[in-house]
């Protein structure tokens, strides 16, 4: 048998393993559960991920979409309406870490010619991540647009604020409704663990991942290797939710080999 000395490097991230990004999952809350005439706070629970919402001031409530006569475009069932004509700031923090927040909102306003701006600001256990703003692209009555925000580094907090007031339209109150709310759950890092090498030359690794995601391990002999010349080596396994077995019964023919975790 061969007795030369092996190089064999594992990469996540940064360090002993690199993983390419988990597939994305999306949560969507429509509210439609929330419990009708209830002021906030309140929790909801879908998908796993739970939002726990308040407000500031004298908040907000869950009512009918359209509770004033008329339902605002793209709002539907059950949404959060103002309990008065003084602003508040809408409160949500998520029981899991978020990369994309998104939520459709209807400010307050009567054939406007222009509109109110928005913002969200995204926090990461009360440490600033950043911010959006949006004013609706076709003012008029109760008008509606989408509020996002987007980080790649994850936040699990976010607050939403009546920033600006229309220039020309100002009559009417700092209020707004919001409805049909997405985001995006940051994915789980990737941990490899238990690196062996087997008697017969099979080389093994396990590693902990989102539950049936779709994961592959390239390989190259150098890590200055554009990832575009890393080639698809050995089998991977989930052997239980979320817990994942790659093997490659040549790695040790190789004089020096890197590994990388990637999804897809």
């Amino acid at each position: 048998m061969d007795s030369s000395p092996r190089t064999i490097s594992l990469l996540a991230g940064l360090a002993i393993a690199a993983a390419g990004p988990a597939a994305a999952q999306v949560v969507r809350f429509d509210f439609d559960n929330a419990p009708v005439q209830t002021s906030l706070p309140i929790s909801l629970t879908v998908d796993g991920l739970t939002a726990l919402l308040s407000a500031t001031g004298q908040g907000f409530s869950i009512q009918q979409a359209g509770v004033m006569g008329f339902t605002p475009a793209g709002f539907s069932g059950l949404a959060i309406y103002p309990n008065s004509i003084f602003g508040a700031d809408l409160l949500i923090g998520f029981s899991l870490p978020v990369t994309n927040f998104s939520i459709l909102y209807s400010p307050q306003e009567l054939g406007c010619d222009d509109s109110a701006r928005m913002k969200v600001t995204g926090y990461a256990d009360g440490v600033y991540i950043g911010s959006n703003t949006a004013t609706a692209s076709n003012p008029g009555t109760w008008p509606t647009e989408r509020l996002t925000l987007s980080s790649p580094d994850p936040f699990n907090s976010v607050v939403i604020h009546y920033d600006a007031r229309p220039p020309t339209c100002q009559d009417y109150g700092g209020i707004f409704m919001a409805d049909n709310m997405e985001v995006v759950l940051a994915p789980p890092p990737i941990v490899i663990t238990s690196p062996v090498a087997r008697a017969d030359g099979t080389f093994q690794f396990d590693f902990t991942a989102a539950p049936g995601g779709t994961y592959r391990v390239v390989a190259a002999p150098s890590l200055s290797l554009p990832l575009t010349a890393w080639t698809q080596a050995g089998i991977v396994t989930e052997t239980s939710p979320g817990q994942y077995r790659f093997e490659e019964s040549q790695a040790l023919s190789f004089p020096r080999r890197f590994y990388r975790v990637r999804s897809p």
